[in-house]
């Protein structure tokens, strides 16, 4: 399992390099390079790619201002840091820390990651009855300061807004399990940190008994057989987490988009959104609708569309409260599953840029999810998901943040966060795009031709797949050279980007090695 190192940022606000390229061809695939406008991304023979992105490292910094009397002597102001209270519905008021820096935005995120109120995603935010901008800084917030109080307003759903939810409340569901770690979903990593630091040790349970101790210390101190030398079966499974065997929670047995959906034009005039299908762990069955205010079952079953609701009425404005009421089960189960992520690290629970793909895995129970079947088997034509409708220009992306001014501190803490985020959605658009290509999802613009090198187009970026370039090597190495040449083609672009020099541009490239393959991702020349 390989990680990106991160350096610092240099005083010129460039990134140093991340890692040392190995340059024994032999040895080329094992190599996890990144820079500014590429990356390499190795990946094993298995399904999951090894992904590295790049760009500079975080920069959550100071103020910066330019001193008036020396026009090249920058002065650091100190980020102000305070507490605002936050009222939410159904809980009592709490204390949030928070700096001068930060979005309202963040304060959008915490909220969602906090085990109270995590299963709200449709709110906005409000100080003195009116609605903060999501995009605002707090210090540029009038009437913002220690103690305010911010309320949740909960907010009318739309379509996109549903689904946003609906998407919410099954991450928060499977949070715990580790296949979508194992397996890079929605850009998890696995991470050993919980499961090496939760281990139970003689020293941390401190045992009473003194017969159990003395055989606890002797199990301890005894070598495991397979460190010991002249082995002949090295098993692998010691490199797999500790707890790889935990029992799954299971809050839903199913929990689905109706077959009912989409809703008619008269349903749509009553504020129908979206259809849900729902069965409890108690085997009972329910169909939900979704509306503008909220959710609330309905009189649907499998054979007959009944749209009017069950008696009593009652809307909730989140699923997870509705999905309470439901079922004794799903509010043990999910309550118990919120306790055990909040208790893992922050940044265990979040989705990186340097995302990290294991090349061993152990063997999971392969479980029913039908949100995850709907992402394997809808193409959503390169789109984005959080741009609809609209593929993104990746060249003119990467092209305008190198363009943005960089003469001043502030200027370039600006330029590396956009150029960093830009990379980093760069990065895992051409690893969905590699592997799409080599699993034969996307048509080649040559099929026909001769040549041993296919080329694929797919949103807005070019890639190359050499299926046989051996007679291409076949007098400067054979595939062994055929294989390092993208990297040292790689490694040309990465010298000349990190020149950083004006009106010279180079092309978004990353290298991906999927299933035995090596691929070349380009952003495409206008």
């Amino acid at each position: 399992m390989k990680q990106a190192n991160e350096n610092p940022l240099a005083c010129n606000g460039h990134p140093e390099d991340l890692g040392k390229t190995r340059k024994d061809s032999d040895n080329d695939d094992s190599a996890t390079n990144t820079s500014s406008t590429s990356s390499i991304n190795d990946v094993p023979l298995n399904n999951c790619p090894n992904t590295s992105s790049s760009s500079s490292s975080n920069l959550n910094t100071s103020e910066v201002t330019t001193n008036p009397d020396s026009a090249n002597e920058l002065v650091v102001l100190p980020e102000v840091s305070f507490n605002i209270r936050i009222q939410s519905s159904g809980l009592e008021v709490f204390d949030l820390p928070v700096t001068s820096s930060e979005l309202v935005q963040e304060i959008h995120q915490v909220l969602m990651d906090k085990e109270e109120t995590c299963h709200r995603t449709c709110f906005s935010l409000q100080l003195d009855g009116v609605i903060l901008d999501n995009f605002t800084e707090l210090k540029n917030i009038e009437g913002l300061k220690e103690g305010s109080l911010l309320k949740v307003v909960e907010e009318q759903y739309t379509v996109r807004e549903v689904r946003i939810h609906v998407r919410h409340i099954n991450e928060l569901i499977h949070s715990c399990d580790l296949n979508d770690l194992y397996n890079g979903t929605n850009g998890y990593s696995l991470c050993l940190v919980n499961d090496i630091t939760s281990n139970d040790t003689p020293a941390a349970s401190a045992p009473t008994d003194r017969k159990k101790g003395a055989d606890m210390n002797e199990s301890d101190t005894n070598v495991p057989e397979y460190l010991l030398p002249n082995q002949n079966n090295i098993l692998l499974t010691p490199l797999f987490s500790t707890n790889n065997k935990v029992n799954r929670l299971q809050c839903l047995k199913v929990f689905a988009y109706s077959g009912w959906n989409p809703p008619n034009g008269s349903r749509k005039l009553h504020g129908d959104l979206m259809y849900l299908q729902v069965t409890t762990c108690e085997e009972k069955s329910f169909h939900i609708t979704a509306c503008t205010k909220g959710f609330y079952v309905s009189q649907t079953t499998e054979e007959k569309f009944l749209p009017k609701p069950v008696q009593p009425k009652a809307i909730f404005h989140s699923l997870v409260d509705l999905l309470n009421s439901l079922s004794p089960a799903f509010k043990k189960k999910f309550a118990a599953i919120q306790r055990k992520r909040c208790t893992k690290h922050p940044f265990e629970r979040i989705q990186v840029p340097y995302q990290i793909h294991p090349w061993l895995s152990p063997r999971f129970e392969h479980t029913m999810d039908h949100f995850r079947a709907e992402d394997a088997n809808i193409n959503k034509l390169g789109h984005e998901d959080h741009i609809p409708g609209q593929v993104r220009d990746w060249n003119e992306e990467l092209q305008i943040t190198k363009e943005l001014p960089k003469k001043t501190l502030p200027e370039r803490l600006i330029r590396e966060r956009a150029m960093f985020k830009v990379h980093s959605d760069f990065v895992s658009a051409a690893i969905r795009g590699c592997q799409a290509v080599v699993d034969g999802n996307i048509m080649a613009i040559n099929p026909g031709e001769e040549s041993k090198v296919h080329m694929y187009i797919w949103n807005n970026m070019f890639f190359s797949l050499g299926f046989d370039v051996k007679e291409h090597y076949k007098d400067f190495g054979g595939d062994a050279a055929a294989h390092a040449a993208p990297t040292n083609d790689l490694q040309g672009v990465r010298a000349i980007n990190t020149l950083d020099l004006d009106g010279l541009h180079t092309l978004g490239t990353i290298v991906v090695d999927y299933r035995g393959m090596r691929v070349t991702a380009q952003s495409i020349v206008p």
